[in-house]
């Protein structure tokens, strides 16, 4: 798809609750961090990212990874896998964007705000949350 056929969109992801202390980050490419920063007392983490949407919609960017014909997700990486070797955790968030509504998508296209997208950082035994973690909030802010 030619670049010239995509918007690139501001997304934010905003992960409430995270397990404090432990270090999360975007991940860039295959293996990159991008952007690491940890929670001191449990406080909200966001981070900030560019989305390319062309018509289907489909999804692009360097931190938009791809499985399948269709969906796309950005991960985080956590712990060891954010740049601390000292950490006692080793895992990652997939967070889905192919499924973000299109008229979201409308209005970022259109300059009306950033797309927002809100997960939980812990996981129901109290630990991080890891692997595919459900998107909690969607909004153009």
């Amino acid at each position: 798809m030619a670049r010239t056929d995509q918007t690139e969109i501001p997304v934010r992801i905003i992960i409430e609750n995270p397990v404090a202390g432990v270090l999360h980050s975007l991940q860039s490419g295959d293996t990159g961090v991008l952007d690491p920063k940890r929670s001191e007392a449990g406080e909200p983490l966001v981070f900030d990212l560019p989305v390319r949407v062309a018509p289907g919609p489909k999804f692009f960017g360097d931190q938009v990874r791809r499985e399948g014909p269709t969906r796309r997700f950005v991960y985080i990486r956590i712990g060891t896998m954010a740049g601390d070797p000292s950490s006692e955790w080793t895992r990652r968030m997939k967070i889905d964007v192919h499924d973000i509504p299109q008229d979201l998508l409308d209005c970022a296209m259109a300059g009306a705000g950033v797309v927002e997208l809100t997960v939980n950082g812990t996981g129901k035994d109290g630990t991080l949350a890891c692997a595919t973690v459900k998107v909690v909030g969607r909004r153009v802010v």
